[in-house]
Formats: C-alpha cells, sequence, structure tokens
C-alpha cells in the first residue's frame, strides 16, 4: 500500500515541479526580463509624418511623385492651378506702375509749388526794397517840406507811396505763405502716392507668395507613403494632397512598467530588435519618457496593482544610421525594445550590436 502511494505520489510531484517551471520560464519571457538586469516592451516603428497640404482653396495641378519616391527638402512634389491668381498678379501689376507716376506727379507738383514760392518771395524782396526807398524819400521830403523847399502836397505824395509800398510787402508776404501751404499740401500728396505704392507693393507680394505656395513643396527630405489627391480635383484650404514621412526621425515607442520606467533615464541605451529581421540588432537611445502612467487602474491601493501602471518611452534610433540605410527603413514594423536596468552589466551575446550593411 505504502509503495503504491509513493508511486502514485511522485508522477504528481513531477508534473507540479514541471507546471512550476513552466510558470516560472513563462512568467520571466512575458515580463520581459532577463535577470531583472534588461526588460524589453513590444512596439512598432515609426516615423514622423508630414502631411503635404493646399495653402488655399484650389484645383490640383499635376502631382510629381508616386507613392515610394524619395524626395528632399525643398523639391516640388505638386502644383495648384495659378490661372486666376496669376490674373490678378497682372492687375496689381498695372496699379502698381499707376502708383508710381502718381507718385512722379505729385513730386512735379511740389517742384512746382516750390517755383512759384521763388517767385514770390523775389517779389517780397523786390516790395521790401521800394517800401525801404519810399521810406527814406519820407524822410528827405519832411526835413525839405519844413525848411520850405517843396510843397506839402509833394509831402503827401511821398507819405501815400510809401504806404503803397507797405501794402505791396504785406501781399506779397501773403502770397508767399500761400505758397508754402501750397508746397506743405503737395509733398503730402507725395507722401499719399507713396503710401499707395507700398500698398500696391504688398498686395504684389501676397499675390506672388500665393503663386509660389501653390507649389507644393518637401520641407524635409523623406519618402512618399500616399497619395491622397490626384490632378484635377477641388480641395479646400489645407486639403492633403500628399502623406511625407522624414525617414531621418525613426522611433519605437513601447510600455515599461513603473519599476523599470522609474529607473530609466533620457539617453539610456536601446536595443531594438524586429520581427522581420531578428538577426540584427539595432542602436537607439531614450528620446522620450512618459511624465504619467499609460495604464492605470480606477484606484491603486497594493503593489500588485502599482505593478500595473504602464510608461510610455520612445526610443530614437541614430539618424547618421538611418541615412546610411535609408532604402530598408520601414514603417509599422513590430519588433521588441531591450532596455538595460543594471548599467553594470554587459548586454547579452544576443542582443550585440548587428546592423545590416
Amino acid at each position: 500500500m505504502a509503495i503504491s502511494f509513493k508511486n502514485k505520489l511522485l508522477p504528481a510531484l513531477i508534473a507540479v515541479a514541471l507546471a512550476l517551471m513552466g510558470w516560472y520560464a513563462w512568467h520571466r519571457f512575458s515580463a520581459g526580463t532577463e535577470d531583472g538586469a534588461f526588460m524589453r516592451g513590444n512596439g512598432r516603428i515609426e516615423a514622423t509624418e508630414v502631411d503635404i497640404a493646399t495653402k488655399l482653396p484650389g484645383r490640383v495641378g499635376d502631382i510629381l511623385v508616386d507613392e515610394g519616391d524619395f524626395v528632399k527638402a525643398g523639391q516640388v512634389l505638386a502644383t495648384m492651378q495659378v490661372q486666376t491668381l496669376q490674373a490678378q498678379l497682372l492687375e496689381v501689376t498695372a496699379n502698381r506702375q499707376q502708383a508710381i507716376h502718381a507718385v512722379a506727379s505729385a513730386q512735379a507738383q511740389v517742384a512746382m509749388r516750390q517755383s512759384d514760392r521763388a517767385a514770390l518771395m523775389a517779389q517780397v524782396t523786390r516790395a521790401g526794397a521800394e517800401l525801404h526807398a519810399a521810406r527814406r524819400h519820407l524822410e528827405r521830403s519832411e526835413i525839405l517840406v519844413k525848411e520850405g523847399a517843396i510843397s506839402a502836397q509833394t509831402l503827401d505824395d511821398d507819405r501815400a507811396r510809401m504806404q503803397s509800398a507797405e501794402a505791396s510787402v504785406a501781399a506779397a508776404r501773403a502770397q508767399a505763405r500761400s505758397a508754402d501751404a501750397a508746397i506743405a499740401a503737395a509733398e503730402a500728396q507725395v507722401v499719399s502716392a507713396r503710401s499707395q505704392v507700398e500698398a500696391v507693393q504688398a498686395t504684389l507680394q501676397r499675390v506672388q507668395a500665393e503663386i509660389d505656395d501653390s507649389q507644393l513643396k518637401a520641407p524635409r527630405d523623406g519618402r512618399v507613403q500616399l497619395r491622397v489627391a490626384q490632378p484635377g480635383e477641388v480641395l479646400g484650404a489645407g486639403g492633403r494632397v500628399l502623406n511625407l514621412i522624414d525617414l531621418s526621425d525613426v522611433y519605437m515607442t513601447f510600455f515599461l512598467p513603473t519599476e523599470a520606467a522609474g529607473r530609466l533615464a533620457l539617453g539610456s541605451e536601446v536595443r531594438i530588435v524586429l520581427d522581420a529581421a531578428p538577426g540584427y540588432v539595432i542602436p537607439a537611445k531614450v528620446s522620450f519618457i512618459a511624465s504619467t502612467a499609460q495604464f492605470t487602474p480606477k484606484t491603486v491601493e497594493t503593489a500588485s496593482e502599482r505593478e500595473k501602471l504602464m510608461f510610455r518611452v520612445r526610443a530614437q534610433i541614430d539618424r547618421d544610421l538611418l541615412r546610411e540605410h535609408l532604402e530598408q527603413v520601414k514603417t509599422g514594423v513590430p519588433g521588441e525594445a531591450w532596455v538595460r536596468l543594471d548599467p553594470t552589466r554587459e548586454w547579452p551575446a544576443r542582443l550585440a550590436l548587428k546592423v545590416g550593411r
């Protein structure tokens, strides 16, 4: 009986031991740890996406690239029809020429008014000289009439002549002041005409800028991912035409539990292994760690609940490395991101850097 019991108990113990070992191995694998020094997170390769869109509403003229094409910053990718804008440009150019002529006409008016003022100032000078001569003649007549050398009538005539000269000086000076006002008005017309030129010039620059913006250019190097619109389609302002991927800004986003995220720092080394190329290990660095948990239970009261908190981490792949392998870079590829929690430990051999050339 005892032997039979032992024979039955032994297989049960072995089965329990195997189950425990399997659970432990599964736990270690699912948690992505290796002796507590390394931890992994699952993620997908992502890249910065840029929408090439229209600034103004209009009809798509031509699309010069296809999906999958590599493009350079500043390269024209698509054009919008600009016949209306070109007509506006011709109109504004004509208005600008008219405004320039208006400035020239106003400046000619200023020159004319200044010439008139010069002539009037000459009249003021001449009238002043006549007034001075009449005053001196009157002074002599007043002396001579006292000596009886001339008649009183002559004195009265000299006095009237001096008063006439004073009136002439006052009239000439009034005309000169009127000429000054006319010059100021003409100069104001010049300022107004120049302002009109500047306003038309600003409109000209705006229309030209809109024409330039109708050539949709690549803001950075990248690869065309999608053609959203087709030639001939009418789009509103901000309508998407193309979707561009910047292959020099590629990263993987993954999640780590609280303890692991708390031990990471920006710039920490990351090793990425893609499902599509398990034989290669790609170097990266931590460029972002979320400040708040992404997966948060409604209440966090126990240690086991706190372990459920997951923080989003981003691993940035080196730009120079990406430029060397632009043809091989693909987004959306799943993989694993391994981080080293213990800086004193060496990376295991299976995570040694191996980048395809």
